[in-house]
């Protein structure tokens, strides 16, 4: 069963997704998938079928620019992104308060 079969809560609660999503929500313009890929220490091929799931629903857009894609995210994904990045924040300071 591939990840396009099961929810969106699967998709985003895993490492990688939220990690793409988080370095998209502080990129300051939009940005090349090979570049997030490096950033979150993650295989080209992997980031592209994570983005490609993202895209079908509705969470990134990728705008193109030659033979290259540049991805964004949407006004929903922002909403998606900031509040992972705040669940993340506070999974962060619990844990380190231990």
């Amino acid at each position: 069963m591939g990840v396009s079969n099961k929810g969106l809560a699967y998709l985003l609660l895993r490492r990688k997704p939220v990690m793409l999503l988080i370095r998209l929500l502080r990129a300051d313009k939009p940005i090349y998938a090979s570049i997030v890929a490096k950033d979150i220490d993650c295989t080209y091929s992997h980031t592209v079928r994570i983005l490609q799931e993202l895209k079908k629903r509705e969470i990134v857009s990728f705008e193109k620019k030659g033979r290259l894609k540049l991805i964004t995210l949407t006004k929903k994904g922002r909403e998606i992104a900031e509040c992972l990045e705040r669940l993340v924040s506070m999974l962060n300071k619990a844990d380190h308060s231990k």
